[in-house]
């Protein structure tokens, strides 16, 4: 095959394994032969539309196999895959259409309303609604096999990062980016054939495709996908499917722990559970290793496809907390401004060069340049190294607070916070004050049915935190803003319960 990227997977896994599962959503499977036909056709159909190499083809809409089946298709076609984050609102869509040149768009029906205000605003010519519009178009194609010329340099992806703060940019990751990632987490995960993978995080987000879908169907294991997290019927699927393999954010994790069938749920299928995108809190690795279940840390970011660190089963008591050691194929350094390493328990900076690093931001050439220094990605990640090489995250860099020529960073107040049997969510953040400049705020969300008391709140800190760690003040909030993928909105935070107004 001249195709060397991801749309010639499925062409790939269906010679070797054509009739076992690929995919499940609902009661409906998909084995590899029919995941490669359906590819196929529906990159026939994007070509019937107009649809050519190097353009950007976009995806509206939750897990589904429709999702996967355009990323492949998009692949085979020499396009661009740009995959559209559900939970944003019409003006934050048409902005990444615009920005990315969309020539066409595929989404759920769910979207149609607001698909339907988009024209005009953005260059999208071609529309296709997943349902009987999706399934006609796939009919009426060609099921014959072409070969297009992809390599592993070749644009793949274009994943915009958060936007948490400002614009969110277009991640551009390469069929090389995505490739060398999924096999980082073969090596590291020890994924099998069998693999029966729960991806109930969203298709949209890095992690939830990169680190948990993508190298499943590479091994040729068997994703079932499911459109949104609800604890019950994450527990009903991991029985009713025996599942092997999930990840998920920390809050998903701790929704699961928190739910009444957690002590009896039969977990006994489950071998790997991953998870990333913010700091683990210690009492829910601890609430985990109670059930006999070793949760694998990670840290990675959009820009690195995203992973970066990872924690393994070996060290995951032993080194719990702790981001753990680059990945087989990642480099990973922790400097100081200066681009020199950190000494050990040093607060540095993150940095990051391998072949699944990024070559750039999407049309922004300014902004590529600054995130690079040397070869190496920036990441704006504060992390310490201990005498093992093991790194530990602190904080984002921005998130830092200085008071009183002190550096605070938030998470390990978080990390505190959390032990409260009566907090199940917390943010803390940097407000002024005449005296310090900057002394640290906690809002916490109280678990239901508690009342939470924000002196005891502080009190419980005393002799755990140095005094100039322990916050002023408590704001008792009924929840935190956060994306979609789980990570907290620290700037609406701080705009939220930043003043005293």
């Amino acid at each position: 095959m001249r195709n060397e990227g991801l749309g010639s997977w499925p062409a790939r896994r269906a010679r070797k394994t054509p009739h076992r599962t690929a995919l499940i959503h609902g009661e409906r499977p998909t084995d590899y032969a029919t995941l490669h036909t359906r590819t196929t056709r529906l990159a026939d159909a994007l070509r019937a539309r107009g649809v050519r190499r190097g353009d950007r083809v976009a995806y509206l809409g939750p897990n589904h196999p429709s999702y996967l089946e355009t990323l492949f298709a998009t692949g085979a076609l020499g396009a661009v895959f740009v995959p559209l984050n559900t939970r944003l609102a019409g003006p934050e869509i048409a902005y990444q259409l615009a920005d990315s040149g969309a020539k066409a768009l595929v989404h759920g029906p769910a979207s149609a309303g607001l698909v339907a205000g988009l024209p005009g605003s953005t260059d999208v010519r071609a529309y296709v609604e997943v349902g009987a519009e999706y399934e006609e178009a796939l009919a009426a194609a060609d099921d014959e096999p072409f070969d297009e010329p992809v390599g592993p340099d070749d644009t793949c992806v274009i994943m915009y990062t958060s936007g948490t703060t400002g614009r969110p940019k277009g991640a551009m990751l390469t069929h090389g980016n995505l490739t060398w990632n999924a096999v980082n987490v073969l090596v590291d995960t020890d994924l099998i054939a069998d693999e029966r993978a729960l991806v109930t995080a969203p298709l949209f987000h890095t992690a939830g495709l990169n680190m948990l879908t993508l190298p499943v169907l590479l091994k040729g294991g068997a994703c079932v996908l499911v459109e949104a997290f609800d604890p019950q019927t994450t527990f009903d699927l991991v029985e009713r499917h025996r599942i092997t393999f999930m990840f998920g954010v920390p809050t998903m994790f701790d929704q699961l722990a928190r739910h009444p069938r957690w002590p009896d749920a039969d977990l006994s299928s489950l071998r790997i559970l991953t998870c990333g995108g913010s700091p683990v809190p210690t009492p829910l690795i601890a609430a985990y290793q109670e059930r006999g279940l070793t949760f694998l840390q990670g840290y990675g970011m959009t820009e690195a496809a995203p992973g970066t660190l990872f924690l393994d089963a070996e060290h995951a008591v032993s080194k719990a907390g702790s981001a753990g050691v680059p990945h087989f194929f990642s480099d990973v350094r922790v400097v100081r401004p200066d681009l020199t390493p950190v000494d050990a328990g040093e607060t540095g900076e993150v940095i990051v060069r391998g072949p699944h690093v990024m070559p750039g931001y999407w049309g922004l050439p300014e902004e590529t340049a600054a995130s690079f220094a040397d070869g190496w990605f920036r990441s704006g990640d504060a992390a310490q190294v201990d005498e093992d090489g093991y790194v530990h995250i602190v904080d984002r860099i921005k998130d830092m607070i200085i008071s009183g020529g002190e550096n605070v960073y938030p998470a390990e107040i978080e990390d505190r916070l959390l032990t409260h049997p009566d907090i199940v969510e917390c943010a803390v953040i940097g407000v002024h004050d005449d005296t310090w400049g900057e002394v640290p705020r906690a809002v916490v969300v109280p678990r239901e049915g508690a009342s939470l008391d924000p002196d005891e709140v502080l009190a419980s800190l005393d002799g755990r935190l140095a005094k100039y760690k322990i916050p002023k003040s408590v704001v008792i909030a009924d929840e935190l803003p956060r994306t979609a993928s789980g990570k907290l909105l620290k700037a609406r935070v701080r705009r939220r319960f930043g003043t005293d107004s």
